[in-house]
């Protein structure tokens, strides 16, 4: 049986890489190299995609599914009063096929046997239309994340590769994803998925929990050990051995996928009532050989918009939810505030490559239309193998270890009209920045910004101020792209021959709803 020694902890500003130094004894009687024999085998053999559940479960409406809820007396390893309980989901609408679930403990390996009348059902016509033998879709993991009287759910792996993720006083949001294949290619995105699970038993007074994945898909399968730690933040260590039955022409490490409806860079859909709607608004990137920090806004594009962010040593990258007061959403049941962020750090260097990130529009809230992952510099070829190690937090943004300066917000409007300019074609683009070395400046500071145009656009004229309503130093620039081309910029803010901030990036299409006023 796998024990832990590992005290509840609580990050303070720092990376967290620098907070998981202590491992997970394995149950002897399963070990990684069991999940890996597995999916090497099946990689020399012809990919068979699982079978899907019964039509009628896959037409079930969205409150007919949600209303099929796991009785939580069921959940597995609650007789043992233990720190961490499994409840159990149901396949469903989304959630076409069935996974199997095992148990690692003392006594070996044995599976978790299915039984509808775990679950209870909407109304009777619903339950009928479930087997005796469907199986399950997943797994959700408890915890007293938010106190002792009670178990939250803070980890859930359910549908493909997903899995969402929750630190102390977060909700849920963004997803973690296995891996990624041929995302945003025209030639259209691969979704393997994990079809088998070993979950190893905790000691009761566990603070960590350990499992095991393995991932079947068109193009190649997978082995994973996971180890999860709930707190804040709540980090999971992740080990994979992939291997590859056939070229991978774009492969997607550590991707994150999320929701931007829109933001205060964007403009609001009409009889929209809320100020923002989005599950992250921004992407960040840290280069750890140079040392750079890298801000971009995200944004709900028109058309598909692909962008790559090269590294000469990737030292993290996460998409991040800056905006956390209530007033900026006004949503008082989704929460947007308390959303998590999610920041992935590297187990060692990955070589060359870059953080790819996929924009794709999106037309209501329902859909998750922003992805981010590491892109190896050459894709694998047919019979290769990778290995990759990293981690991944849920939770707050101190998690990052960033000291720069922040972008907090930005907001993007017309350069022709009053309070934005007078030049036809330009744009107003105004970015607060905050914390970091910024905030031991005197107000009158001689702050200056460098900003770089890039693709033939130009700066007409930019002022950097604080604004004390804000506490916080604006960058305002007019700026106009070069005929037919999107608007991109670059810009950070100094104070001598100090650098005060990450460098914010952003690029808006030749086609957007600013210009076309939609």
């Amino acid at each position: 049986m796998m024990s832990s020694g590992v005290p509840p902890r609580t990050v303070v500003a720092g990376q967290i890489l620098t907070i998981l130094l202590i491992g997970v004894a394995t149950c002897p009687a399963f070990t990684m190299e069991d999940v890996v024999a597995r999916a090497k085998a099946l990689a020399a053999k012809p990919y068979q995609a699982p079978p899907t559940i019964p039509d009628a479960l896959q037409k079930l409406s969205y409150d007919q599914y949600q209303s099929i809820r796991f009785k939580p007396e069921r959940s597995l390893w609650r007789a043992s009063q233990g720190n961490f309980q499994v409840a159990f989901m149901s396949p469903g609408l989304y959630y076409t096929h069935a996974v199997k679930i095992n148990v690692v403990d003392a006594a070996g390996v044995h599976g978790v046997p299915y039984d509808k009348d775990s679950f209870t059902y909407p109304s009777a016509a619903v339950a009928a239309k479930v087997p005796s033998d469907l199986g399950f879709a997943g797994f959700k993991l408890t915890y007293p994340l938010n106190g002792p009287q009670q178990h939250d759910q803070f980890l859930v792996f359910a549908g493909a590769s997903y899995f969402r993720g929750v630190g102390t006083d977060n909700v849920f949001g963004l997803s973690g994803r296995g891996i990624a294949v041929d995302t945003g290619l025209p030639s259209g995105e691969q979704f393997p998925v994990f079809t088998e699970f070993w979950l190893v038993r905790p000691s009761p007074d566990a603070h960590a929990v350990e499992f095991y994945a393995l991932l079947e898909g068109q193009s190649l399968t997978g082995a994973y050990r996971f180890v999860a730690y709930p707190d804040t933040p709540t980090v999971l260590q992740v080990h994979a051995e992939l291997f590859f039955r056939s070229d991978v022409k774009l492969l997607g490490l550590a991707p994150l996928t999320s929701m931007f409806y829109y933001g205060e860079n964007t403009v609001r859909p009409a009889a929209e009532w809320r100020p923002q709607v989005h599950d992250s608004d921004g992407l960040l990137v840290h280069d750890a050989a140079t040392g750079e920090w890298l801000w971009r806004p995200l944004l709900n594009p028109l058309q598909l918009e692909m962008d790559d962010f090269e590294t000469r040593r990737l030292g993290g990258f996460g998409l991040l939810q800056r905006q956390r007061r209530f007033s900026e959403y006004q949503d008082a049941g989704a929460l947007y505030e308390r959303r998590p962020s999610a920041w992935v750090e590297p187990v060692g260097d990955w070589g060359k490559g870059s953080v790819t990130l996929v924009q794709l529009p999106a037309p209501d809230e329902n859909s998750d239309n922003m992805v981010a992952f590491w892109t190896p510099a050459t894709g694998p070829a047919a019979g290769s193998s990778l290995k990759v190690s990293y981690r991944v937090g849920f939770g707050w943004d101190a998690m990052t270890g960033e000291t720069m300066g922040r972008a907090r917000q930005t907001f993007v409007g017309s350069g022709n009209v009053v309070g934005g300019g007078d030049v036809a074609g330009a744009y107003r683009v105004v970015v607060d920045f905050v914390g970091g070395p910024l905030a031991g400046l005197a107000e009158d500071a001689a702050v200056r910004a460098e900003v770089t145009p890039e693709q033939g656009g130009k700066i007409i004229h930019q002022a950097v101020s604080y604004v004390a309503q804000c506490g916080c130093w604006r960058l305002s620039m007019l700026a106009a792209p070069a005929s037919g081309a999107p608007l991109v910029l670059r810009a950070y803010l100094k104070n001598g021959g100090d650098t005060l901030t990450e460098t914010w990036t952003y690029r808006l299409p030749a086609n957007n709803r600013i210009s076309s006023g939609s």
